[in-house]
């Protein structure tokens, strides 16, 4: 391009403006490559790199497989294309060229001809510029700037001769335009430019003039800034109303009467809309690089405007498929002849007709008044024939990846005004049009990697941004409307706003590179998946996730997929079967309550305390069946715990020999209390499924009924299995078995054993046992109310249970009733109440309070030490009823006597009764 430029300025025989704009333009191109290598700081560093790699290559050239002859001639090559490509100097070396000839030829600098006909071209094309640059109307006059400036710098170069006036003139843009995008993030600031390459021409300016000039960019940005918000709204009216004009001729049928003033009508539309376009476009370019280039912070309100810029620049109309080319070329063939110009409208024939009006221009051919219609009709010309690709290059919205942080932020401003939320289509339209220019990239083995990272990286912030907040909120949504109940926020649409995330998921799935991002099924997919993970957690709380599967239908229109997992909807605490296999843990941790049958965890690092009762233990009958019933204390396990009975020892915690006796006497009643609760449960269990029999002790034999009527096979083996079902249940539900009679059979030969004779007095050590459970049960209650976790409890009945079971195995229950314990332990305490009341009765009359206080307390004391005992009696009371042991010595010998007088009195022995009678008066 570079030796295009003198045989432009050779041809002096020709002057022709459009030549020189055409000029302008190569100029542009040259400086725009300036820019962006000089802006292209990973290029630089590469290279710096690559120059080094050179020099390892020196020191061995065969490790590298090169020639060393070669690497001097590659080395001039190299320090060639820096100098002409990445030194930023291609439009200088190029208006630095020799373009005089130096074999007598043409001399250009000598000119001066040339030169008064470069500086008339130059200002004309200015003139023409400078009336419409920021106004409505502006087309491609920023572009043209550029050029007029690199023509003045071309002229000075050649002719080195400077017009003030004009120079002055051109830095006086800046105040209307203070920066111009060149491509994609790359910004030029004229004055800068001007100043650079013209340094003689900067003198002629004072400091204050070159710093008013900077002071015009911060001002401009500042009043941008502020009026953002006002444009976005403006813009947003026009190309609405654009739009409809749009469709409405595009949907009108032509009348061949009103032809041309048709067409007429429609160019003006098609121009109209190129006009918002561009200045649409100019304006996001030009804020979001102007940010970028003085490293200002940008505020989420411009952010959230110039993204709606950007979607106003990719809304379009419906197309129309018939519209091509070669329909364009009779558009523009017809306007043309309606201006007396026959042809289509080609770029060769405008260019021809534009060199041709050059020429009118020069020899005054046309008044000012008639030239200046017809140059308005050929800009139109112009602006029609090229329509398509001037759309095209105004539309494209790359520089985006160049500002890819404010896509954040525009999501964020998405999900909080959900109401427009069809907009996220036309964001993602704008963004795929950066891919084409990371299509050529040849710094790369391949493209691809540059897409996938990008690809990427959008996807992570759309993800962050929208689709987590997104899911994370209607998940939090349908878990406070399922749990109204519990209060757990106040979500007063007073106070904390609503916001219809349902519009989110009537969106069309948005196409992004060979995907297709469906809103609606990523959150489908996010709530199946948690939910379904949560419920195989807890599959108590299946109920809870499939009302929050309906109402994310109802609400939302999600389609749910069901889970299909196991739901537990009965409620049976700790199973069965884990508490048999680890009954030894189960009856050291648990403590036992005898009057409700419930068993309650005795410490716990939790806020609660387990509990089991006589419907968990049914419910896990339900679970497992029947069968695990018979399970429950097995012979070995029996004698595995008959021999851990012996291994009495000191506890790290200091507890004496009586206090583990306790414990491991407790522990025996709670395995007792555990049998109990497994036989009342399993009846529980039985009772519910034999409710529906009408007649326990009539039931009906339905095979032998099926068999009468002579019905199909199949249904003979229903009805047997029936049967089988009905007498199973009928046989659990009335089964008495005494599990309790067969603990005492099967143990009670082994602990009456001459081996065991060291039991024979165990009746001794109840007493003192049972004022040590006193003592310790005293001190468990206090606990619960100091807010103690360990050791505090207020019911161990276990101890009683194991009391009851051990004195039934050794057969000392009329020893233990002739020590008349509880009775000598209750006149012991009543004496002391008594006494202390009657110290009392003494004490008031002497008004000493603080013994009073202490007479108080101990009465106190032995109040609750009374009351532990009774309960204590209780228990055992009605333990001993369990073992068939509840009646004392005394009452045993009566029942007996009872029986053998009524043997005797059936076998007609009356000797004792006769003997009894009143003598028989003769």
């Amino acid at each position: 391009m570079c030796k295009i430029a003198p045989k432009i300025i050779e041809t002096t025989g020709v002057h022709f403006q459009t030549m020189y704009e055409h000029l302008g333009e190569l100029l542009t191109v040259l400086l725009t490559l300036d820019e962006i290598i000089d802006n292209h700081i990973t290029l630089k560093d590469h290279w710096t790199m690559y120059k080094r790699l050179l020099k390892s290559v020196h020191h061995n050239p065969s490790k590298f497989g090169i020639q060393e002859e070669k690497l001097k001639p590659f080395e001039k090559f190299l320090l060639k294309l820096e100098g002409q490509l990445l030194d930023g100097m291609i439009f200088q070396g190029c208006i630095e060229q020799q373009f005089d000839s130096l074999n007598g030829g043409v001399s250009v600098s000598k000119n001066s001809t040339f030169a008064e006909e470069f500086a008339h071209s130059i200002r004309s094309i200015f003139a023409n510029v400078e009336a419409k640059l920021g106004e409505p109307s502006e087309i491609d006059q920023r572009d043209k700037y550029v050029g007029i400036c690199g023509l003045f710098v071309l002229h000075f170069q050649i002719f080195r001769t400077i017009d003030k006036k004009f120079y002055k003139s051109l830095l006086d843009i800046c105040k209307k335009v203070p920066a111009i995008t060149l491509t994609a993030n790359i910004i030029w600031f004229p004055d800068n430019f001007l100043i650079q390459k013209i340094p003689a021409a900067a003198k002629l300016l004072d400091r204050k003039s070159l710093q008013a000039i900077k002071m015009y960019r911060d001002t401009f940005l500042q009043q941008k800034a502020q009026s953002l918000t006002k444009d976005v709204q403006s813009y947003y009216v026009f190309v609405s109303s654009w739009m409809m004009k749009m469709e409405s001729i595009l949907s009108k049928e032509q009348k061949m009467d009103k032809f041309a003033e048709d067409l007429t009508n429609r160019c003006n539309v098609f121009i109209q809309g190129f006009l918002y376009a561009y200045s649409i476009s100019t304006i996001i370019k030009t804020t979001m690089n102007l940010y970028m280039s003085m490293q200002k912070p940008m505020t989420k309100t411009s952010v959230k405007a110039l993204c709606r810029l950007v979607e106003l620049l990719k809304k379009r109309v419906i197309s129309d498929k018939k519209y091509s080319e070669q329909r364009l070329d009779v558009l523009s063939a017809l306007v043309l002849a309606e201006n007396t110009l026959n042809g289509p409208s080609t770029k060769q024939r405008r260019l021809i007709v534009s060199l041709a009006l050059s020429v009118g221009t020069q020899m005054k051919t046309f008044k000012d008044e008639e030239l200046f219609p017809l140059q308005v009709v050929m800009k139109k010309l112009d602006l029609i024939s090229e329509l398509r690709e001037r759309v095209q290059t105004q539309c494209d919205c790359c520089f985006l990846y160049w500002h890819r942080a404010v896509f954040p932020i525009y999501l964020d401003d998405v999900y909080e005004n959900a109401v427009d939320a069809a907009r996220l289509h036309y964001m993602f339209s704008a963004l795929r049009d950066c891919v084409p220019a990371m299509m050529h990239a040849r710094h790369l083995d391949s493209y691809e990697i540059l897409l996938d990272c990008y690809e990427k990286e959008i996807m992570e912030i759309l993800n962050e941004h929208l689709l987590d907040k997104l899911c994370k909120e209607i998940e939090k949504d349908l878990r406070l409307s399922v749990h109204t109940h519990l209060k757990l926020d106040d979500r007063n649409p007073f106070k904390v706003g609503m916001k219809d995330l349902a519009l989110f998921f009537s969106l069309n799935p948005i196409r992004f590179f060979n995907r297709f991002i469906d809103i609606r099924a990523y959150v489908t997919h996010y709530l199946d998946k948690t939910f379904y993970n949560l419920t195989t957690v807890a599959l108590h709380d299946w109920a809870t996730y499939s009302e929050m599967r309906n109402l994310a239908t109802q609400r939302y229109g999600l389609v749910m997929t069901e889970a299909h997992l196991p739901s537990q909807t009965l409620e049976q605490g700790l199973d069965v079967l884990e508490i048999m296999r680890n009954i030894h843990i189960f009856v050291s941790r648990y403590l036992y309550n005898l009057n409700n049958q419930i068993f309650i965890e005795r410490t716990s690092n939790n806020k609660h305390l387990n509990t089991i009762n006589i419907r968990h233990i049914a419910n896990s009958i339900r679970t497992h069946g029947t069968g695990i019933m018979n399970t429950t204390y097995p012979f070995e396990r029996a004698e595995k715990f008959n021999r851990g009975i012996r291994k009495l020892g000191i506890t790290p915690e200091g507890q004496s020999y009586l206090d583990q006796f306790r414990q491991l006497i407790s522990q025996i009643g709670n395995a007792m209390g555990y049998v109990r609760m497994i036989r009342s449960g399993g009846l529980h269990c039985s009772s519910n499924a034999i409710r529906f029999v009408p007649d326990l002790e009539d039931i009906v034999n339905f095979e032998e009924l099926v068999k009468e009527e002579g019905l199909a096979e199949e249904t003979v083996k229903a009805a047997r299995h029936l049967d089988s079902v009905l007498s199973d249940h009928t046989r659990n539900s009335a089964e008495g078995t005494e599990y309790f009679k067969m603990l005492v059979d099967v143990f009670a030969p082994e602990f009456r054993r001459p081996k065991n004779i060291h039991l024979r007095n165990f009746y001794i050590i109840v007493p003192p046992l049972t004022l040590n459970f006193v003592e310790h049960s005293i001190s468990c209650k206090e606990k619960l109310n100091k807010k103690n976790k360990i050791g505090a409890a207020f019911t161990d009945d276990g101890f009683a249970m194991g009391v009851a079971y051990i004195l039934k195995l050794l057969d000392q229950y009329q020893e233990f009733d002739s020590l008349h314990w509880f009775q000598s332990v209750r006149e012991k305490y009543l004496k002391e109440i008594r006494a202390v009341a009657k110290q009392q009765n003494v004490q008031s009359a002497s008004q000493d309070e603080k013994l009073l206080q202490t007479m108080n307390l101990t009465q106190k004391r032995l109040d609750v030490y009374l009351q532990e005992f009774e309960l204590l009696y209780f228990s055992l009371s009605s333990a001993r009823i369990f073992f068939r042991a509840d009646k004392t010595a005394a009452e045993e010998n009566q029942e007996k006597k009872e029986k053998e007088e009524e043997i005797k009195t059936s076998n007609g022995d009356l000797s004792e009764s006769t003997v009894s009678a009143d003598p028989v008066v003769k």
